[in-house]
């Protein structure tokens, strides 16, 4: 693959908050600065996309940690640590409401408006654990993604797979397949989430994934429901046979998911903007490295 750097000259001043938990004596604080830059990259079938590369957390690793090895990445009360995808901040429909993110619905679906927008945590992750809790209102439906990559003019779905987030009962993405593999905690539109076990709107549920050279597992209130290994030709065949496939109308996304995380194999994690009322909290994550 043919790559050619472009630096830009936007320069970002980033201040994250990280606290581990209530047993924690302080927050840890610290402030990273660096220059934003862009990739450009060319296909075997000469397609062209550039990626962008905001300035990395380079002292992640010095974050507290709780006795189970877990730094908690939402503090509760603010957005110190994310931004919006492709974006400097997080988009005005994220707020945080009593101890949660949240995202009010704008009733739109993906049509994201100027307000909207998914969220990512700035900290490209490898080999990880991760873990949430999640509700939804009546209907809705959100999704969270790993190894995310920011490519310019392009929706994040389309270098990530989603960790479905529905109201299973209400919404109709939950009918749209016959195997039901866009209920809550699917591999979206790929992998069905079995057993399923979500509870319904308003309530609480817990979510994780792990991801372990190459091997992902989705759990869904302490059950594992779902199980993929990415860059293997299971995989590259599981994306031709969907709407992501090579020379399907998503012209990036078949390159990008089959090469996942690029070189490095590391991307980000993120939130949904599907337009409906969903929040997230107790987030955290542990590094397997």
């Amino acid at each position: 693959m043919k790559k050619v750097f472009l630096f830009a000259s936007v320069v970002c001043m980033t201040t994250l908050i990280f606290c581990s938990s209530c047993e924690k004596k302080a927050d840890f604080v610290f402030t990273v600065s660096g220059n934003k830059t862009t990739t450009e990259f060319t296909t075997p079938d000469s397609l062209t996309y550039t990626e962008v590369n905001y300035p990395q957390i380079s002292n992640f690793d010095q974050a507290p940690k709780d006795k189970d090895g877990f730094v908690t990445i939402f503090d509760g009360k603010s957005f110190n640590g994310w931004r919006g995808y492709l974006k400097d901040a997080v988009p005005g429909r994220w707020i945080v409401e009593d101890g949660a993110i949240k995202f009010n619905g704008s009733g739109g679906g993906e049509a994201q408006n100027a307000d909207g927008g998914d969220i990512i945590f700035e900290k490209k992750l490898k080999n990880f654990r991760f873990e949430f809790e999640w509700k939804v209102a009546k209907g809705s439906n959100s999704g969270v993604f790993l190894l995310a990559r920011e490519i310019k003019g392009e929706p994040i779905y389309t270098s990530s797979p989603e960790y479905q987030i529905l109201d299973n009962e209400n919404h109709p993405d939950a009918r749209a397949t016959e195997n039901g593999n866009r209920k809550s905690a699917s591999l979206y539109d790929m992998i069905p989430a079995e057993p399923q076990n979500a509870k319904p709107f308003g309530q609480w549920n817990t979510g994780a994934i792990e991801c372990y050279k190459g091997s992902v597992f989705h759990f869904q209130n302490g059950k594992k429901v779902c199980e993929y290994h990415l860059w293997t030709p299971q995989w590259i065949a599981l994306i031709n046979a969907g709407k992501f496939k090579q020379g399907g109308d998503f012209k990036y996304a078949f390159t990008l998911l089959s090469n996942l995380g690029g070189d490095a194999h590391e991307g980000y994690i993120g939130f949904q903007d599907h337009g409906d009322d969903v929040w997230y909290r107790n987030i955290k994550v542990k590094i397997l490295d």
